[in-house]
Parts: C-alpha cells; sequence; structure tokens
C-alpha cells in the first residue's frame, strides 16, 4: 500500500473512530412481510448512549405557545420554534396513529457539519416530527418544513420513516455556514422490498420531478398524492453544482456520491450490516463480497432488494442480533474470540501493530447500544392497538424485545427517563439489569450465552403469540369503553417489561451463581454442595497457548 493511499485509509478510519454514533436500520414493506405489516429497526449506538423508553403524552397547546429545543445528544439549548396546537402521544419512536422514525448518522461532507444558529438537530426532528405526524409522508414533511424553517445543526443522517402502511428511506445533509436548512432526497420502498442503512448514505441516483411519481420541495404538499414515490429537495444537485461538487445533469446526480462517498471504512464498517441482513434472506449476495470487504468500492449493493422469503418480526430480533456468523468475517473464527469464543471486540475498532494499521469487524450487534427496537405497523388493526415497538435496551444479541403497544400513555418504572445514567447504577433500572447479564456472559460467552438465548427466544415467542389475543381483547374492550381498552394495552406493555426487568435480574444471580472463578455449578437434589465441572479452556486454546510457550509450560518426568 502507497504511502499516501495508507494516509487516506487512517483519515478515514478515525473519522469513524471518533463518531459518536454507529447505528442500524432495517425496513420491511408490507409486501414483503411474513404478516401483512410493515417494520423498521434501530439500535442506537453509542458508548455514552443510556437506554431508557421516552415519552411525550398528546397535549393542546394555546396560540403563540413556543416550544424549547435542546440537542438530543447532548443536551445543549438550541433555541426556540413554533409550538402546534394540538400533538400525539408518542412512546419511544412510534406515535399513536403508528408512524415511526429511525436513524442512522453517516456524517458526510465535513464543509456541511455546522451550521450557525441553526435549531433544529437531527434528534429533535425526529422527535418533534413523531409529534406532529399520522402519516410518514407527513413525517417527512413536517421535518423537512421544520429544518427548512429553523435550520439544521447535525451532520449527514439517513432516517427509517414508516407508518402502517408505506416504508421510506429519507437521506439529508446540511448546507453549512452561510446557508439555513438542508438539501435531501426521500424514496418510498417498494412494496414487497426490504431495504437496510448502517452509517453509510445509500441514495444514488433518484427520478426526477415528473408529477406522477417524484415530486421536488417546491410542490411538496403533492406529498400525499398516493403515486408519489420520490421526493426531493429542490436544489439537491444545484448546491452541490455551486460547491463544485458535481457539474453533470440533474438526471445523473447521485446523492451518496456527491455527499457521502463509499470508501473503505464506509463499505467495510457500515455497508457490511446491510449485507449481513441482505444475504440471510436472498442468495445472490455473495457477490458483493469484494465490495463490504472495502476492496471495490464500486461495486455497490442495490438500495433494496426483494427477499426470497417472508420475514418475521422474530426475523427481524435476529437480524439485529447477527455478529456475521457463517460469512468470512464470522467474528468466532479469529483470535481475538479468546478462548471462549466470543464475537466482541473492545474499541478502538481499528489498531496498530508494527507499523501496520488493523481493524476489528464491526458487527450489528454490539456492546455499546444503549437500546433498539423493532417498529411494526399492521393496517388491519385500528391504531390505538396497530403498533407495536418492540423494545430493549443493551446489546440486542444479549437483551430481550418486550411489546409496547404506541398508545401507551405510561412508561416501566424499570425504563424511565431519570431512572439511573451512564454513571449512576441504578438497581431498579432495565439498562443496568441487562448491562450485568451482558458484560458476565461476555467473559464465558461459549458457556452463557447459549442459556441466555434460549430464555430470549421462549420469552419472545410467547410475546409474540399472546399478541392475536391480546388484540383481540383489546378490540371487544373498545366497543364499550374506549379508554378501559388502552388502558388494558397500557397495562399489559407496563406488566410485560416490568417482569422481563426481573427476569433478567434473576438470570444475572443465576448465572453468576453458576459461573462465577472458572467453575460451571450444578445443584445436586439432597446434597449441599453442587456438582463442579472445570471445563477449562477447550483443546484448541491450549494448543495455541502450547505452541506460543514451547517447553515453559511442558510438564517434566511425567506421562502426560
Amino acid at each position: 500500500m502507497n504511502r499516501l493511499l495508507y494516509l487516506m485509509l487512517l483519515s478515514s478510519l478515525c473519522l469513524l473512530n471518533t463518531h459518536l454514533f454507529a447505528c442500524t436500520n432495517f425496513l420491511i414493506s408490507k409486501g414483503a412481510s411474513k404478516d401483512g405489516s410493515t417494520m423498521i429497526s434501530y439500535s442506537a449506538d453509542a458508548h455514552v448512549m443510556y437506554g431508557e423508553l421516552y415519552h411525550w403524552p398528546a397535549a393542546k397547546y394555546p396560540d403563540g405557545a413556543m416550544l424549547d429545543v435542546y440537542e438530543w445528544d447532548s443536551g445543549k439549548y438550541l433555541g426556540k420554534i413554533r409550538q402546534v396546537k394540538e400533538t400525539c402521544n408518542v412512546i419511544g419512536n412510534i406515535n399513536e396513529f403508528q408512524v415511526s422514525i429511525g436513524e442512522t448518522t453517516y456524517g458526510g461532507r465535513k464543509e456541511l457539519a455546522s451550521q450557525k444558529d441553526a435549531i433544529m438537530d437531527y434528534g429533535s426532528m425526529m422527535y418533534i416530527g413523531l409529534q406532529r405526524s399520522r402519516s410518514a409522508r407527513e413525517a417527512i414533511k413536517v421535518m423537512m418544513e421544520l429544518v427548512a424553517e429553523y435550520g439544521y445543526s447535525s451532520t449527514g443522517e439517513s432516517l427509517s420513516v414508516a407508518d402502517k402502511n408505506e416504508v421510506w428511506l429519507l437521506e439529508m445533509i446540511g448546507k453549512g455556514e452561510g446557508q439555513k436548512g438542508a438539501v435531501w432526497v426521500a424514496r418510498r420502498v417498494p412494496d414487497g422490498f426490504i431495504c437496510a442503512h448502517a452509517n453509510q448514505a445509500r441514495i444514488t441516483t433518484f427520478p426526477l420531478e415528473n408529477g406522477e411519481t417524484s415530486i421536488s420541495s417546491k410542490n411538496l404538499d403533492k406529498i400525499f398524492l398516493p403515486g408519489i414515490e420520490c421526493v426531493y429537495a429542490e436544489d439537491v444537485a444545484s448546491f452541490a453544482r455551486s460547491k463544485g461538487w458535481y457539474n453533470g445533469e440533474d438526471k445523473d446526480f447521485s446523492f451518496s456520491d456527491t455527499y457521502a462517498p463509499v470508501d473503505f471504512s464506509g463499505a467495510r464498517f457500515c455497508e457490511i450490516r446491510v449485507w449481513a441482513m441482505f444475504r440471510q434472506v436472498h442468495k445472490d449476495m455473495d457477490k458483493y463480497g469484494d465490495y463490504i470487504s472495502g476492496k471495490n468500492p464500486k461495486n455497490r449493493m442495490p438500495l433494496w432488494i426483494e427477499p426470497e422469503r417472508k420475514i418475521s418480526v422474530q426475523d427481524m430480533m435476529a437480524f439485529m442480533r447477527d455478529h456475521l456468523e457463517g460469512t468470512e468475517f464470522d467474528m468466532i473464527k479469529d483470535i481475538g474470540a479468546g478462548p471462549y469464543n466470543s464475537p466482541y471486540r473492545w474499541r478502538p475498532l481499528t489498531w496498530k501493530a508494527d507499523n501496520h494499521l488493523y481493524l476489528n469487524e464491526r458487527a450489528t450487534a454490539t456492546q455499546q447500544t444503549g437500546f433498539s427496537f423493532i417498529a411494526q405497523m399492521r393496517s388491519w388493526l385500528p391504531d390505538y392497538c396497530g403498533g407495536i415497538l418492540w423494545f430493549g435496551v443493551d446489546d440486542a444479541a444479549s437483551s430481550l424485545y418486550v411489546p409496547i403497544y404506541c398508545s401507551v400513555a405510561e412508561v416501566p418504572e424499570a425504563y424511565k427517563v431519570g431512572n439511573g445514567n451512564m454513571m449512576t447504577f441504578s438497581p431498579t433500572a432495565a439498562f443496568w439489569a441487562f448491562n450485568q447479564v451482558s458484560n458476565f456472559a461476555y467473559t464465558r460467552y461459549r458457556d452463557m450465552q447459549p442459556e441466555i438465548a434460549k430464555i430470549q427466544n421462549a420469552l419472545e415467542n410467547r410475546y409474540v403469540a399472546y399478541t392475536p389475543v391480546i388484540d383481540k381483547a383489546a378490540e371487544e374492550l373498545y366497543k364499550t369503553n374506549p379508554e378501559l381498552a388502552v388502558q388494558f394495552l397500557n397495562d399489559y406493555s407496563v406488566n410485560t417489561a416490568s417482569r422481563a426487568v426481573r427476569l433478567w435480574q434473576e438470570l444475572y444471580i443465576y448465572l453468576f451463581t453458576k459461573y462465577m472463578d472458572g467453575n460451571i455449578k450444578t445443584r445436586v437434589p439432597g446434597q449441599k454442595n453442587p456438582k463442579v465441572e472445570q471445563p477449562g479452556y477447550g483443546e484448541a486454546w491450549y494448543k495455541r497457548i502450547a505452541g506460543e510457550t514451547g517447553d515453559k509450560l511442558k510438564v517434566i518426568g511425567e506421562g502426560h
């Protein structure tokens, strides 16, 4: 590798290492799901992200009311915007009308990373959008109008925007200093197809305004026309042209290639998560192996694919728990996995040895997840019971997705904002209960993770099996008492989530008792002392130790 290429690679990797959030979204259209629901997933991954469940109750406001906006990441006060007269109930990342939004940050051009006096950051934009929208199209319109009016204070973002009928991918980036707002493109995922994004802009070319399937922001009110499948900022290409980043025709303009070109880190650390999901539902994805390995950034994957099988909510949970198993990048296959076949690598993401730069793989499931969810929206049910947020905190691989109905107006105590934080342990907080289990399991992954997975599968399958019964009960109640029906869903969600945390607290006690001190202990009925097994590291790891230490540890004079 020549020195210039090495420095370019090092620069791109350092930028990714210092980037705070590293998230993943999977998008499933109605025709691609097993039951006809739409689904999106989201993992909020950051080493300082505390997992909790947000809530904004429905409310009414007087004329002239203002809303204070605080940056979601840092809590920094950004300014005031006009409040609307009425907002809807939002629980986590879904609202009472089955609208859900997720995101991944891709950064993009550094020149566009700041905008003086901008009030709207990406997190506030998402949650304010949820409070003000009754459809995915309305959410896109609301968010883009907020950014245009108040400025955009964040870097490049990809957003999943979905309702009970449609799923959209929206990609945007600010205009930098001197201009207000952002440039952006939003595309509807075709019915029967799936999409994904993971910190790399993925929209390239797109259909230009024709009044039937595509419109620009100058005609944004037409977004509600049913045939519209693409919406974009009218200056998305001309703005790039004014900066000297593009000089071709509008029809050839590529959003990603202009504002966030794929480089080695974009492919190997970001697109690999998309590929890992796509390959599980389509046999032809191996042809992109050179792309996601970072060797051939020009061999880009399609924006969306038609899966070869229908996708269930349990499939989505499994996608979120992926560690690149069964691929050449499988994280349990190299020495970094240690004696217990761990698919986890502690940061930094890249490291140097003998003046060479190396990397750790970046799988979907990761230790620094604050929270994750699968939002499921079901058009055949009334809104109050149609939307479910399958919500979990901490590492998805060792967490538990609990069902939170979209009409819920109460947050379980264990998941409430303020019940502990990243530097304050709370014995009643879900985040700490799930972290105790996951972090202990990391020490003996091969032995403990199968026990965790068995409990996960049993509980989540039970929740999914219960769902039609809960739906039906709520609908029957609603016929005579709508408020009681919503309260029923509220109580079911809160009680199920609270019990899940108690079970995980008990699971930690069980695992700690069984596996402490390198032993595996099993109760023996009628006896005080347990049966003790000491399996050690395993034959393969002992051979590595022997190979590296030579005669140093060899027993002399014994018949071993």
